[in-house]
């Protein structure tokens, strides 16, 4: 595989010439940029390094994990990225940098220093039970971990991948990662993606999904760690009859800051999308969302439904939510809903009036405005993972 070897050192040579003629986005002069400062960042501080190996955050008992395989046709192919780009050079030179195309200060670092990360292969019509399980470790403090996910569905394949990254040691660091899933013709993912980095370091993300005719996407993004930083997480639906579902939540703590910016991409006809994102926020802390909804000419009969929603558990805590349409189309269904409150003291004072202490009750609200959003999975070990995650980190999140 020595043409895919040399075309991903072709790529790490263009980006490098590329990065130095970027700059980092200025606070405000930049669109996108303008609720996330990174003017105290300074990149070269921070030397690239290699991740680790953080092992099962979700513990299943049975998961499929990263491992040097030989290819096989009949099963779902698990391994190391450098490693897939010598063994299945075709598969990799085929989709790596297809779906994720911007070229931005951080993808292009991304291109030029990635050492760590996966390649998931589904074959056409094979359908994987257990799950897949990827985690990316940032190991050291002090450097930047540039990480990357290919996730490869062929036509009638199934599966679900779980990727969790987190931190071996404390301390400020910069985690910088790109996340590119192909869903062939009729195939179905499931992709849950969570992030609980050491609250001292900088998270940038590029994340991109591309849907092929009659494919499903469900994509469930959970932000728990990191002090700042953006991620931009995107949805293209890009033949007939394609269905994206993103479900995000975050819950942040101190002065934490998180920044996500979705893109629901309606590229072909009857294709349907429905993304929700739930925020909770203590002390200092605080998050933006800003979501478009995106119908290209063409696109006729789309139906399209985006909300985000905030709790605030202090009056020190700030949220922005920015919904927005774009539609080049005429015969459509597009509809989004943003909302950021205080927790309802009504409903505080119709517990109490119950017998419950004051703590107990607002807990109870919090508990009511996340389990809205597990509700959205079926019961099963998405569900329960899901809601698990959460309710640990609302325990921390309250305990600060």
């Amino acid at each position: 595989m020595a043409s895919s070897a040399s075309s991903l050192l072709d790529r790490r040579r263009q980006a490098t010439t590329a990065y130095a003629e970027l700059e980092l986005p200025a606070f405000r002069g930049v669109p996108g940029w303008e609720f996330t400062p990174i003017d105290k960042l300074d990149l070269q501080a921070f030397p690239p390094a290699r991740g680790g190996e953080g092992g099962d955050a979700f513990g299943f008992a049975e998961a499929i994990a990263p491992s040097v395989q030989e290819p096989a046709q009949d099963g779902p192919i698990v391994m190391p990225l450098a490693e897939a780009a010598e063994r299945l050079g075709e598969v990799v030179e085929r989709h790596l940098g297809t779906v994720v195309t911007q070229r931005t200060p951080f993808t292009v670092r991304n291109d030029a220093h990635w050492t760590d990360g996966a390649l998931v292969y589904v074959p056409r019509g094979v359908q994987v039970q257990a799950p897949i399980v990827v985690s990316t470790l940032q190991e050291q403090a002090g450097t930047t971990l540039h990480w990357r996910l290919l996730v490869v569905l062929e036509e009638d394949a199934s599966a679900t991948v779980w990727h969790a990254s987190s931190s071996a040691r404390e301390g400020e660091a910069v985690v910088n990662g790109v996340v590119e899933l192909v869903v062939g013709q009729n195939a179905r993912l499931r992709f849950v993606d969570l992030q609980d980095l050491d609250e001292r370091t900088w998270v940038f993300g590029t994340q991109r999904a591309t849907v092929a005719r009659d494919g499903w996407l469900d994509w469930i993004t959970l932000g728990f760690g990191s002090a700042n930083g953006k991620v931009f997480q995107e949805t293209q639906l890009a033949g007939p009859g394609a269905h994206g579902t993103v479900t995000g939540a975050y819950a942040t703590r101190g002065r934490q800051h998180l920044d996500f910016d979705t893109l629901q991409e309606h590229a072909a006809p009857d294709t349907t999308s429905d993304l929700a994102f739930r925020g909770l926020l203590g002390d200092r802390s605080s998050a933006v969302w800003r979501g478009m909804i995106k119908v290209d000419p063409g696109a006729q009969r789309t139906d399209a439904f985006q909300e985000s929603r905030n709790l605030l558990l202090s009056k020190r805590a700030h949220a922005d939510a920015i919904p927005g349409l774009e539609i080049l189309a005429n015969d459509v269904r597009c509809t989004h809903a943003a909302a950021v409150a205080q927790i309802d003291r009504e409903q505080v004072f119709y517990l109490r009036a119950h017998g419950l202490d004051e703590a107990l009750a607002k807990r109870l609200v919090i508990e009511g405005f996340l389990q809205a959003l597990v509700e959205r999975f079926e019961e099963g070990p998405v569900r329960e993972a899901v809601g698990a995650a959460l309710e640990r980190r609302l325990e921390a999140v309250l305990g600060a």
